[in-house]
């Protein structure tokens, strides 16, 4: 053969690869199959690497043991999880209830996407009883999407109950688990259809890849699940998979640190005369601290207090004075972050209000004495801003 040929045909992979702790990352679009009849199979063959390869398998099954799934579905972000999700199950003329305090990005597909292709999107109040809402269920209604804690505000929901009701009625039921992470909270234990995710907080929990998963028990949903990332021509990379399975390994302790961190966070600042309400699921006393206990086996970093009243000033002096809490929107990584929430919390429907400016915390791995003193200094500001 000719040069040019040698060097093509050169430097293939080997036929047996040495056994490491992790799985090979193989990168490839082809897929080079074994003979002609393999080139249209009959069954779910790989024949396009976009379908997953070794890292990605290994990932969605070890995610599948955590959720208690059938199978579970990857995505390239969270966002495109929950969409992903939405459309393997809903069409035209179906009707999906939807939590009003569903994450941001999440409303904005609803409302942006969904009703553009004919599915109607109806929001409700997180404190209905689950009886009321499954009560308001129309002829229309194929899904109820639930968040719970809520995004930003915490608001807890009795899943099973609400999916109880709801497969009674033919309605099936998601969940944004991604405070619970898949390991705090297992919505498919609770009778839930399918549990989302955004794998990019803490099953990452380095702030460096984005990535979303989609778990179910009816392997119907999961082959619709599957359809959908392959008729959508979603694809998650080798090397992204590689790194959300090395942060499921740790998973357990660094929630296990951040939830306890956390809560003595939390419990400082209950204290503090600036603060007039904590909305921690986790923390004696707060609201939906029974279905919490009752629901989960621990908690995350994630929690939100309310100020005393005081300007949009003195919150940016607040949030200025802090130096360990960044000021970013993602959370779930090693590190602490801080954000105010007020602006984003104009577009609901069944708008309340909670006493004073909503700040939200993300706790990290930093020494909880250092956070509790970082949070001193920027109540020190916001008092000397309000007064």
């Amino acid at each position: 053969m000719d040069d040019e040929t040698r060097l093509i045909r050169a430097g293939h992979a080997p036929g047996a690869l040495a056994k490491t702790v992790g799985p090979p990352i193989q990168k490839g679009s082809t897929i080079l199959l074994p003979d002609a009849a393999s080139l249209y199979p009959s069954d779910d063959s790989i024949t396009y690497g976009r379908q997953g390869l070794s890292a990605q398998f290994a990932l969605q099954a070890a995610l599948a043991e955590m959720e208690g799934a059938a199978g579970v579905t990857l995505f390239p972000s969270g966002l495109a999880a929950l969409a992903g999700a939405l459309l393997a199950v809903l069409k035209a003329g179906d009707e999906v209830l939807v939590v009003d305090t569903i994450y941001k990005p999440t409303r904005r597909f609803c409302d942006r996407m969904l009703k553009r292709f004919g599915v109607a999107v109806r929001y409700y109040d997180p404190r209905q009883s689950p009886d009321d809402l499954v009560d308001s269920v129309s002829d229309a209604t194929r899904l109820i999407l639930m968040e719970s804690p809520g995004s930003l505000s915490f608001e807890m929901q009795n899943v099973g109950r609400i999916a109880e009701l709801a497969r009674a009625r033919g309605v099936l039921t998601m969940a944004d688990n991604t405070w619970g992470a898949g390991y705090l909270h297992r919505p498919l234990a609770h009778g839930v259809d399918i549990s989302v995710q955004a794998l990019t907080k803490y099953v990452g929990g380095h702030s460096d890849v984005f990535m979303g998963s989609a778990a179910a028990k009816d392997p119907k949903l999961v082959r619709a699940l599957e359809d959908g990332v392959l008729h959508l021509g979603w694809a998650v990379s080798g090397d992204d998979a590689y790194q959300m399975l090395r942060g499921l390994r740790t998973l357990p302790t660094r929630l296990a640190r951040q939830g306890e961190s956390g809560l003595l966070v939390a419990a400082w600042l209950r204290d503090q005369p600036q603060v007039v309400q904590m909305l921690h699921p986790a923390l004696p006393g707060c609201p939906g601290h029974e279905l919490w206990a009752r629901d989960y086996t621990g908690a995350c970093g994630l929690f939100g207090f309310v100020l005393r009243p005081g300007p949009d000033l003195a919150v940016n002096a607040f949030l200025d004075a802090l130096e360990l809490f960044g000021l970013g929107f993602s959370w779930g990584g090693f590190e602490s972050l801080a954000i105010s929430c007020d602006e984003q919390l104009a577009n609901r429907t069944f708008r309340r209000d909670y006493g004073g400016p909503l700040i939200r915390l993300h706790v990290g791995l930093e020494s909880p004495a250092d956070l509790i003193a970082d949070l001193q200094r920027a109540l020190e500001a916001y008092a000397k801003a309000t007064a």
